[in-house]
C-alpha cells in the first residue's frame, strides 16, 4: 500500500490557527436558528409509536380498532404491515416494528398518524397487545451461558455482511492475534488478571430524535431530519424500505445535539410510511423517555484482561475479553467490536497481543454509537490495570507509561507502522502541569491515562463557486452537529485558501438533493477529511480564475496571485480584475465552480492477526494523556474533583476554541459517566428514563476543565491536523479512577464510581 502524502505542506497566512467566529452564531444567539423540533410543513399530521411495555414476549394478538375509530386518526401501521422491513447495516436483524414478538421494553408494536400529537398519543393508548412473556435476558453473562435461550432463535436466517463472525446470542465476534501469547505469558515474572464492568451510558442530546417526511405525486419522499450522516440516512431508507435511492431526499436541519446516536435510521422510517400511506407530510419526534427507554445508548462492557511484564515493568503480552452488552439488535455494535481491539491494547509497546470482543444480544434497547463508540470501556480496564500493575511493582505509574509508550516507528497493536506519535510529550505535559511528583495531601489522589484515538476516512467531496457579485459559495455534504467543525473549522480553511474572510463565505451544507456526497459527521472526520476535499476544490476553482484572468491581462497564470479580492500580477499589482469581473468573463463559459474530492488512502497493517474487523487500524491516530486531581472521604465514600486536565496532539489546530470545547466538553460527558452515569435496568425495564433520575453533570458537579494542544502534524489532514470529536471522553473513567486509587489505595473496577462503590471497596475485606 502506498504511503499518505501531506495534501498541503503549510497553512496559508492569516486565519488558520485563529480562534474564528462560528457563521451559525448569531441565529443560535439569537433564538432563530431552526432546529428540527422546530420545522413544519403545510398539512402535516403527527406520528406516535406504541411501544411494548414487557422487555421480551411472544405477540400474540393486536388490537387497533379503538385507534382506528378515534377522530383525527389518519393511519395506523403494526408489524403486519412491515414484515420486510429490517434496519441495521450489518445485520439485518431489526424489523422497525415488532412482528411475532419483542426483544425490549419499549420496542415499537404499532405507528399512529393523527391531525395532532395529541390524538395520535391517545390512539397509542387505546392499542391494545396481548403477550406471552419470555424469559428475560439481563446482561452478557446470563446471554453466554450454557443453555441460554436464544434472543434471535432464527439468527442464522438472518443477511449480514460476509466479515461478520456470530454465533446464537453473540452478534458479532471480532479477534487479534499477533505474537506468540502462551510463552510469553509462561515466561513472565509477573502476571495480572482483572475484571472490569462499565455501565450503560447515554447521549442525552438535548434535541431527541425528530424528522418529518413528505411524499410528491410522482413517489419522490423528501425527508427533514435531525441526522448526522444525510447520505446514510438516505441508503438507509432505502435499504429498509425498498425505495430507490434516487427517490429519496435528506434536507438535515438544525441538529440539537448527536454525538454518534443520530447516525442511524431511527424515526425517520415512521415518518416516511405513514406518509406514504396519508400523502400528506409526518412529523414524529421522539420524547425524552423514549430516548431514554429505546434510542441507541452506548453498549456495556465486561472486560477481562490478563497482562503480562517483566521484571523491570516492560509489558509482554496482554489478553483480553470484551463483552460488549449490545442490546436486542446489531446496530452498530458490529463496529464497536472492531474498536475494543485497537482500545484495549493502548498506545503501549507489546510482544504479543490476544483480544477477543464481542457484542452479546440482551433483553434491552439496542445500542449504538456514542462518542468514540466501545473505547471508554477497553481505556478504562487498560488503564486501571496499568496503576495496578505500577503499584505492585513499585514503579511511579507516570514512569510505567513512559517506559512503555509508542513511538514514531514503533507499530500498533494491528501491525499498523506509527507515525507522528506525541503519547511521551502529552504525557511529561500532563504530569508538569498537575504536579504529578508534588507530595499529596491526604485523602487527595492524583491520576492519569492515556488513549489513542482515529481520524476515520470515507469520502468527502466539496464544490466552491465564484458568483457574479464576487462573492464565494462553499457547497459540502457534510453536517454541523453543533461542533463547529463545519462552521468553524471548514469555512477556516476554505476562507484561508482564498484570503477573505470566513464572514464573506456562504456555506451551503447537508442536503443530498444539492451537495456532494459525505461520509457524514462522525469518528472525528469533518474538518479533516472536508477540509482536505475543500483544499483540492479552491486550487481547481483558483486555477479556473487564474485562467481566465490571464486571457483578459495578457499575464501568465503562474505570474497571477488571488489577493484584496482580486486576480493580480504578481510582480505589477496595478495589473488586476476584481472578482465580480472573473465571475462575469468566467460566466461566459459556464460558470466558474471548483471541485474536489478527497478519500484517505488506507493505512497498511497486518491483516492476518485481525479476524471478524470491520476495520483493523486507527488511521491518522491521534495521542493523549489527561490528569486530574481528586479527593475522596473515607468515611463516606464522597469523591471531590478538584481539578480535571486534557492534554490532546491536534496535529495542527484549525480553531484554537473549538478544537479545546470539544476536548473539555467531551471531558465532561466522561466525568459525568465515570461519577454519575448509568442507565438503570429493573427486571428488563430503564428505572431512570428522565433527566430527574439519570444524573448528567452540570456546572457544580466538575472543576473547569483544563486544555493543553500539542501539535504534531499528521501527514494526511490538512495543514497536518487530526480528528479532536472523540478524544475527550475517552481517558476520564480511568484517570478518575486511577486518581481514587492514588487517594485512598483502593481500586474500583465498576462504573460509576460512585461513593457507595469506593466505601464498599474501602471496606471490602478481599
Amino acid at each position: 500500500m502506498r504511503t499518505p502524502t501531506k495534501i498541503v505542506e503549510t497553512a496559508p497566512p492569516g486565519i488558520i490557527g485563529t480562534s474564528s467566529p462560528r457563521l451559525d452564531r448569531r441565529d443560535k444567539v439569537a433564538g432563530t436558528f431552526e432546529y428540527g423540533a422546530d420545522a413544519i410543513r403545510p398539512g402535516m399530521l403527527w406520528g406516535r409509536l406504541r411501544r411494548s411495555e414487557i422487555p421480551h414476549g411472544i405477540i400474540r394478538s393486536i388490537d387497533i380498532s379503538h385507534a382506528v375509530a378515534l377522530p383525527g386518526v389518519r393511519s395506523v401501521i403494526t408489524g403486519e404491515d412491515t414484515v420486510d422491513f429490517l434496519a441495521s447495516r450489518l445485520i439485518r436483524d431489526e424489523p422497525i416494528i415488532a412482528h411475532e414478538r419483542v426483544r425490549y421494553h419499549g420496542e415499537p408494536v404499532a405507528a399512529v398518524a393523527a391531525d395532532t400529537e395529541e390524538i395520535a398519543e391517545e390512539a397509542c393508548r387505546l392499542i391494545t397487545v396481548e403477550y406471552q412473556p419470555l424469559p428475560i435476558i439481563h446482561d452478557t453473562g446470563e446471554a453466554l451461558a450454557d443453555g441460554a435461550p436464544l434472543i434471535h432463535p432464527n439468527w442464522e436466517s438472518y443477511w449480514a455482511a460476509p466479515l461478520v463472525r456470530r454465533n446464537g446470542n453473540v452478534m458479532s465476534h471480532a479477534s487479534l492475534k499477533r505474537g506468540d501469547v502462551a510463552s510469553a505469558f509462561a515466561a513472565a515474572p509477573h502476571v495480572f488478571e482483572d475484571h472490569y464492568d462499565v455501565s450503560m451510558v447515554h447521549q442525552v442530546s438535548l434535541e431527541g430524535r425528530v424528522a418529518i417526511a413528505e411524499f410528491d405525486s410522482d413517489g419522490n419522499v423528501h425527508v427533514w431530519s435531525s441526522h448526522q450522516y444525510p447520505f446514510g440516512l438516505r441508503q438507509d431508507l432505502a435499504d429498509i424500505l425498498h425505495i430507490p435511492v434516487g427517490k429519496i431526499r435528506v434536507t438535515i436541519t438544525g441538529v440539537g445535539g448527536g454525538f454518534g446516536g443520530k447516525l442511524y435510521a431511527g424515526v425517520e422510517p415512521y415518518c416516511v410510511l405513514l406518509s406514504q400511506r396519508t400523502r400528506r407530510p409526518v412529523k414524529m419526534r421522539f420524547t425524552r423517555d423514549e430516548e431514554m427507554i429505546a434510542t441507541s445508548p452506548r453498549t456495556g462492557a465486561r472486560v477481562s484482561l490478563r497482562t503480562a511484564v517483566d521484571e523491570t515493568g516492560r509489558f509482554l503480552a496482554r489478553e483480553g475479553v470484551i463483552h460488549y452488552d449490545s442490546g436486542a439488535y446489531s446496530a452498530s455494535s458490529p463496529s464497536i467490536v472492531s474498536v475494543g481491539l485497537l482500545a484495549l491494547p493502548g498506545p503501549y509497546r507489546w510482544k504479543a497481543l490476544s483480544i477477543d470482543a464481542m457484542a452479546v444480544y440482551t433483553n434491552k434497547a439496542n445500542c449504538g454509537s456514542y462518542r468514540a463508540p466501545g473505547a471508554p470501556q477497553a481505556v478504562f480496564a487498560g488503564e486501571s490495570q496499568i496503576d495496578k500493575i505500577a503499584r505492585s511493582l513499585d514503579i511511579d505509574p507516570f514512569d510505567l507509561r513512559m517506559m512503555n509508550a509508542v513511538e514514531d516507528g514503533d507499530l500498533g497493536p494491528t501491525g499498523q507502522v506509527l507515525n507522528s506519535v506525541s503519547l511521551k510529550e502529552t504525557l511529561k505535559v500532563a504530569a508538569e502541569a498537575i504536579g504529578w511528583t508534588e507530595p499529596r495531601q491526604h485523602g487527595r489522589g492524583k491520576g492519569l491515562a492515556c488513549s489513542w484515538w482515529t481520524t476515520t476516512g470515507g469520502a468527502s467531496s466539496a464544490y466552491i463557486r465564484l458568483d457574479e457579485d464576487g462573492s464565494f459559495v462553499l457547497v459540502v455534504g457534510g453536517t454541523e452537529i453543533g461542533t463547529g467543525a463545519l462552521t468553524a473549522g471548514v469555512a477556516q480553511i476554505c476562507a484561508g485558501e482564498l484570503g477573505i474572510d470566513p464572514e464573506e463565505l456562504q456555506l451551503i451544507s447537508a442536503d443530498t438533493e444539492v451537495t456532494p456526497y459525505d461520509f457524514g459527521a462522525q469518528g472525528s472526520r469533518t474538518t479533516v477529511q472536508i477540509g482536505n476535499a475543500v483544499i483540492k476544490a479552491t486550487a481547481d476553482l483558483k486555477s479556473q480564475m487564474f485562467e481566465v484572468a490571464a486571457g483578459e491581462l495578457g499575464i501568465d497564470p503562474d505570474r497571477l496571485e488571488l489577493a484584496d479580492k482580486q486576480i493580480r500580477s504578481r510582480d505589477d499589482p496595478t495589473r488586476a480584475l476584481e472578482l465580480s469581473e472573473v465571475a462575469r468573463l468566467g460566466a461566459s463559459r459556464g460558470g466558474l465552480l471548483g471541485r474536489g474530492s478527497h478519500l484517505q488512502p488506507p493505512t497498511a497493517f497486518d491483516e492476518a492477526a485481525v479476524e471478524g474487523a470491520v476495520f483493523g487500524v486507527f488511521n491518522t491516530p491521534s495521542f493523549g494523556t489527561h490528569a486530574c486531581e481528586i479527593e475522596v472521604d473515607a468515611d463516606t465514600g464522597e469523591a471531590t474533583l478538584h481539578r480535571y486536565l486534557v492534554v490532546q496532539d491536534v496535529g495542527k489546530v484549525i480553531n484554537p476554541l473549538y478544537a479545546k470545547g470539544q476536548l473539555s466538553g467531551g471531558a465532561v460527558q466522561g466525568i459525568g459517566q465515570a461519577l454519575f452515569e448509568e442507565l438503570s435496568y429493573r427486571d428488563g425495564v430503564v428505572a431512570n428514563p428522565n433527566l430527574t433520575d439519570y444524573k448528567v453533570p452540570t456546572i457544580v458537579d466538575v472543576p473547569e476543565v483544563e486544555t493543553i494542544l500539542v501539535e504534531r502534524p499528521s501527514p494526511t489532514g490538512p495543514y497536518g491536523a487530526k480528528g479532536v470529536g472523540e478524544t475527550g471522553i475517552i481517558a476520564p473513567t480511568a484517570c478518575i479512577a486511577n486518581g481514587i486509587y492514588d487517594a485512598v489505595g483502593v481500586q474500583v473496577t465498576r462504573t460509576p464510581l460512585t461513593a457507595q462503590r469506593i466505601w464498599e471497596a474501602l471496606h471490602s475485606d478481599t
